[in-house]
C-alpha cells in the first residue's frame, strides 16, 4: 500500500514512525513548512497521562525521547486569583504515570526526528486529483510556486491540523462551533523568579489563567475570558490594562503567582498569540476510505483538559498499529474509526464538561466538584483506558519492530 501523510505534526510523525519497516507499505510525509522554518515556534503545552500510556504501549522509543525533553506534570492545582485554594489533585490518584509539560518546538523535534528521511518539506497541498487506477493524487505547491505531483496513493492521511486542506478537498470545509471564548497563549522565556512550578489555574469569576513551567527556564501562560457571543476579539482586549483588569481580584491584592503573571503579560503583550475557542464536527475518513483523518484534522476540540495533542498522540500510535496489518485502505479507515471515534467522543465530552467554569458556571463549586466523584472516575477513564496492541488484537510491538 502506498501511503501519503499530509502534515508532520504530532499524529503524522507518530503514524510515519509506527509504519517504519512495515511489509508492503511505502510511506511519504508531506510538510507545508520548509526545512528549518518555525524551528522555535509555538509556546508550551501539557500532555495528559494517557498520551504517555499510548507512547509506552505503541512507541516506547518516543516515550523515552519525549520524557527526556520535558518536565513531569504531577499535580493539578486551582485557586482564585487572590490565592484562595479550590483544588489540589495528585494525578497519580487517577493515572498510571504523570503527564508532561513541554515546549511545542521540543515536542516536534522529538517526534519528527525518526521520520525526517521520509519527509518532503515545503509542500503545501493545493488540489486533489485521481489517477487511472482511482488512487488519490495530491497536488502540492512549493515555496517557489512550482506545482508538484508525486503519483497516486492508496491512502492519504490528513494530519494537517484543524484547517486541514485534505479534509476541505474531500469533504468540504467543516463548520466550527464557536464557544464565545477568547484564549491567548504566551511563552515567558526568562522565568528565574517565577513563584510556581507545576500545572496551576487561577480564577477571577469565569476569567481563568493557566500556567506551568517548561524546560529551559520558561513558563507557559494561557488566559481565557468570555467574549459575549461569537464575535471577533476586540482590539481593546489585547491590551495590558484590559488583561490586568480581567484577572485582578476585587478588594484584595493578587496572590504572588497572579501578580507575577500580570507583570509578564504587560511586558510582552506583542508576544501573545490570540484565538477564539472552537470545536469542529468529528470526521474520521472520506473519499470511500481513501482519506483518513487524525488529530485536529479529525476532531478539533476545546483545550480545557489538554486533550488536543494528547488525542493526536493516541490517534497516531494506534492508527499505526492498525495500519501495519496490511488491510486495504477502506478496511483500515473503518477499523481506525471503530477504535478511535468512541474514545475521542468521550474525550471531547469530558473536555467540554470540564469547561463549565470558563463558560459561566460558579468557578468555586465547579472547580471543587472536579476533585470529587463522579468527575474523578471520568478522569480516570480518560487517563487510563488506552488500548495496547494485545487489546487491539495485534502482536505486541518492540522498539526494534
Amino acid at each position: 500500500m502506498r501511503i501519503g501523510i499530509i502534515g508532520s505534526g504530532v499524529a503524522g510523525s507518530l503514524l510515519a514512525e509506527g509504519l517504519l519497516g512495515a511489509s508492503g507499505q511505502e510511506v511519504t510525509v508531506f510538510e507545508r513548512a520548509a526545512a528549518g522554518d518555525h524551528a522555535e515556534a509555538g509556546t508550551g503545552l501539557n500532555l495528559g497521562p494517557n498520551a504517555l500510556k499510548a507512547l509506552r504501549l505503541h512507541a516506547p522509543a518516543r516515550h523515552g525521547a519525549v520524557r527526556a525533553v520535558s518536565l513531569p506534570w504531577h499535580r493539578w492545582r486551582a485557586d482564585l486569583t487572590d490565592g484562595t485554594p479550590l483544588l489540589d489533585l495528585d494525578l497519580m490518584e487517577v493515572a498510571e504515570e504523570p503527564g508532561l509539560r513541554i515546549r511545542w518546538s521540543e515536542l516536534y523535534r522529538a517526534l519528527r526526528a525518526p521520520v525526517s528521511h521520509l519527509t518532503r518539506q515545503g509542500h503545501a497541498m493545493e488540489a486533489l486529483e485521481e489517477d487511472a487506477a482511482g488512487r488519490l493524487v495530491p497536488v502540492f505547491r512549493t515555496p517557489d510556486g512550482t506545482l508538484l505531483r508525486h503519483g497516486g496513493f492508496d491512502l492519504l492521511v490528513g494530519a494537517d491540523g484543524r484547517y486541514s486542506r485534505l479534509r476541505a478537498l474531500t469533504d468540504g470545509e467543516p463548520v466550527p462551533e464557536h464557544l464565545g471564548l477568547c484564549i491567548w497563549r504566551l511563552l515567558v522565556s526568562e522565568a528565574t523568579n517565577c513563584p510556581f512550578d507545576d500545572y496551576g489555574q487561577w480564577f477571577q469569576g469565569s476569567n481563568r489563567l493557566l500556567a506551568f513551567r517548561v524546560p529551559g527556564n520558561a513558563v507557559y501562560i494561557a488566559g481565557t475570558f468570555q467574549l459575549g457571543g461569537e464575535v471577533p476579539i476586540p482590539p481593546e482586549a489585547r491590551t495590558a490594562a484590559f488583561q490586568r483588569a480581567l484577572f485582578t481580584p476585587r478588594g484584595a491584592p493578587p496572590c504572588p503567582a497572579v501578580a507575577w503573571m500580570l507583570d509578564r503579560i504587560a511586558a510582552d503583550i506583542p508576544g501573545i498569540h490570540w484565538a477564539r475557542t472552537q470545536e469542529a464536527p468529528m470526521l474520521r475518513h472520506a473519499a470511500g476510505g481513501r482519506a483518513l483523518f487524525l488529530g485536529d484534522a479529525a476532531q478539533a476540540m476545546v483545550p480545557t483538559l489538554g486533550q488536543g495533542a494528547t488525542q493526536a498522540i493516541e490517534d497516531g500510535t494506534i492508527a499505526a498499529s492498525l495500519l501495519r496489518t496490511g488491510e486495504d485502505a477502506a478496511a483500515v479507515a473503518a477499523t481506525v474509526a471503530s477504535w478511535r471515534d468512541p474514545r475521542v467522543d468521550f474525550a471531547r465530552r469530558i473536555s467540554r464538561a470540564a469547561s463549565d467554569t470558563i463558560l459561566g458556571a460558579d468557578p468555586v463549586e465547579g472547580t471543587r466538584r472536579k476533585g470529587r466523584e463522579p468527575f474523578l472516575g471520568e478522569l480516570r477513564r480518560l487517563y487510563t483506558e488506552v488500548p495496547g496492541p494485545e487489546e487491539l488484537g495485534l502482536p505486541a510491538r518492540t522498539e526494534a519492530a
